[in-house]
């Protein structure tokens, strides 16, 4: 039912503070990010080395929806998105397993999603959600559409680059000599 875990969301009240920490010291890499004028926040997405992301979302008006879970603290872990394949079969699943959630949306091909309250989740506010990953990243963190790798020799070898199904890409650094073992049995098979 889950794919992967594909970011976790932290929510805080300083997000220029909040950016410059996770860009600037941990190396982050800015993606996609939008507002909500009806929940009252902002969110943008962020890559962290191959495949790992984090979420930042902050309230941008009284009356955000995270004024509460702000209320004591300037920033904390807000929830865990898990990236499902199909959205209708997890909502099936949980109706199944008698596992209550909350705020089915269904956005058509770009998002659909669904919550899992953190009183039926061990402390923990669950997303599940349905999409394309490499339409929230920033172009410089992903592949090219339809393309599947990329090639780039240097002295030492060469890097080979995949695009990710989660998202992103994958480096692999290679020797001369692990380089023609690949290329010996691709030829062989």
């Amino acid at each position: 039912m889950i794919s992967r875990i594909d970011h976790v969301s932290i929510a805080v009240r300083d997000r220029e503070k909040a950016e410059k920490f996770f860009t600037e010291l941990c190396g982050l890499v800015p993606g996609v990010h939008a507002e909500d004028d009806n929940m009252k926040y902002r969110w943008q997405i962020y890559s962290a080395g191959d495949l790992s992301r984090l979420e930042i979302m902050n309230p941008t008006g009284e009356g955000s929806f995270l004024d509460n879970f702000l209320a004591n603290r300037e920033g904390g872990v807000h929830h865990l998105d898990f990236e499902v394949p199909d959205i209708y079969e997890a909502k099936n699943k949980l109706e199944e397993m008698g596992i209550p959630y909350f705020g089915f949306n269904d956005y058509g091909d770009i998002w659909k999603e669904l919550f899992i309250h953190p009183k039926d989740a061990f402390g923990v506010l669950i997303q599940l959600a349905q999409f394309n990953p490499d339409d929230w990243l920033g172009d410089d963190v992903r592949m090219e559409k339809k393309k599947k790798w990329e090639v780039k020799k240097h002295n030492d070898g060469a890097t080979l680059t995949f695009a990710h199904p989660g998202g992103g890409t994958v480096d692999i650094e290679l020797t001369p000599s692990e380089m023609k073992n690949l290329a010996s049995e691709l030829n062989n098979e």
